[in-house]
């Protein structure tokens, strides 16, 4: 392995991949991410992001179907447009290695391929499983200096998992694949400064297009550095870490043990929002179902989180509801009022109403300290609510429910999700054979039979 060049390594192990060297675990979480990715992609469709970017890139001639809508396209444009709804909502799931989303870049470009050629559910899983491990064990390399130096890894990093997985569902041989991962890193983009408006989401979308262009050009017969474009003194790691700031053989240690679906696993959100700020969402719902808060009896809020998350989420007066998503205040100010966090509050000027712009002038969020929490743990949150009669409630949590395979979302909330964010977009029996297909995926001889089934056709 010493001599090994990273594409050359990734490369050997997605073409040696195959369905049999899964075991329940692995198949189980595959099943659970592409049931919340259909499900968050199909609600996000009918988001301003989605419209707009289908509207402009209109009049393409494929098969690839395009999720909550009549028509179909080409693939590369179904990646982009279905990877960008994928996201609108921010309610995909998260990863803790990578520091952002693993499905997202990933399904709409399989799921766009697969449109094209006939795939069968055992294969789509190989697909996507190895694409999961290739991005997630690029994480363990750049990891967490690449997330705080402000790239979006969702989108850096998912390049390589859309570009790894589409290569092993084309079947490319071990060259193949090296040029597609080649290709995929002059493909890596996204920084968090667009965070809050409609670009983050498109980061999703172009990086699930730019992994399955890299397949097919590679296919193709295009060429790239596959010898060293990570390692190069101009590769990727050089140029988006810097020297010193990355550790290759951290993440070639790691590949399949185990498979990073399995532990630390998919994170499923409960709301539709910034992941970072949902253990502090946690502790504000709690405290409004126990104690039944009246905003008058409100002092002030104090709220903590990570300061790596902080960093994103300190938006005391969100200016939109994309802006609304990742502000922390907002989102613990409709916890504390409500007792719940849902869609419609990132809808119509919700973020606006004055109650609970009255609420956030009361609430100062700040990181935590190594006393309140491990140094380890990046997922903790604690929030004090002190109250006009000098008394104060509080809650803490270690990390949010469903963050990880150890700590999962139970199995009827990820379907009452999935119904959720379906209904309206595509019939109620679409959705419930959706769900019947997605749950027998290893059976399923032509993934074609599912994805009919994400388009609106009223």
């Amino acid at each position: 392995m010493k001599n090994t060049h990273v594409a050359q390594f990734f490369a050997s192990k997605i073409t040696e991949l195959k369905y049999s060297d899964f075991d329940a675990d692995v198949i189980h979480w595959a099943k659970v991410g592409i049931l919340d990715t259909v499900g968050v992609t199909l609600a996000g469709s009918a988001e301003p992001c989605a419209k707009i970017l289908a509207d402009v890139l209109t009049g393409s001639i494929g098969k690839s179907i395009i999720f909550g809508k009549p028509k179909t396209q080409s693939a590369l444009d179904a990646a982009f447009i279905n990877g960008t709804a994928s996201h609108a909502l921010d309610f995909d799931d998260c990863n803790n290695t990578m520091g952002g989303h693993p499905s997202v870049p990933i399904l709409p470009a399989l799921f766009a391929l697969s449109d094209e050629i006939t795939v069968s559910g055992k294969d789509f899983m190989t697909a996507y499983v190895a694409g999961f491990e290739v991005e997630t064990k690029i994480a363990m390399m750049v990891n967490f200096h690449h997330y705080t130096k402000g790239w979006h890894p969702t989108a850096t990093l998912g390049v390589f998992g859309a570009a790894a997985a589409c290569a092993r569902l084309l079947n490319l041989n071990e060259h193949q694949t090296m040029v597609a991962l080649a290709l995929a890193a002059s493909g890596a983009s996204g920084i968090k400064a667009n965070f809050g408006s409609m670009t983050k989401p498109m980061h999703i979308g172009r990086c699930a297009r730019e992994g399955l262009l890299a397949a097919k050009l590679a296919k193709a017969g295009y060429t790239a550095n596959t010898n060293d474009v990570f390692e190069h003194a101009q590769g990727f790691f050089e140029v988006y870490n810097g020297a010193g700031n990355y550790d290759i053989a951290k993440g070639l240690n790691a590949w399949a043990k185990p498979f990073d679906i399995v532990k630390p696993g998919i994170a499923i959100k409960q709301y539709p929002c910034c992941g970072s700020t949902h253990p502090a969402i946690d502790c504000a719902i709690s405290l409004s179902l126990e104690h039944s808060i009246d905003a008058e009896q409100i002092k002030h809020v104090d709220v903590w989180i990570h300061e790596r998350r902080l960093a994103h989420t300190n938006r005391p007066s969100p200016k939109s509801e994309l802006d609304a998503k990742f502000s922390v205040q907002y989102v613990v100010a409709r916890g504390l009022l409500e007792g719940c966090v849902s869609l419609g509050h990132f809808l119509d000027g919700e973020y606006s109403n004055p109650k609970v712009v009255d609420l956030m002038k009361k609430i100062l969020a700040r990181p935590y300290n190594d006393v309140q929490f491990s140094p380890e743990n990046h997922f903790g949150g604690e929030v004090h609510v002190h109250l006009q009669d000098g008394s104060c409630i509080a809650a803490k949590v270690q990390e949010p429910l469903g963050r990880t395979s150890d700590n999962p979302l139970p199995k009827d909330r990820l379907k009452t999700k999935f119904e959720l964010c379906s209904k309206g977009i595509i019939s109620d029996d679409a959705v419930q054979e959706a769900y019947q297909l997605i749950d027998r995926l290893e059976s399923l001889e032509d993934m074609r039979l599912l994805t009919k089934l994400f388009k609106n056709y009223s």
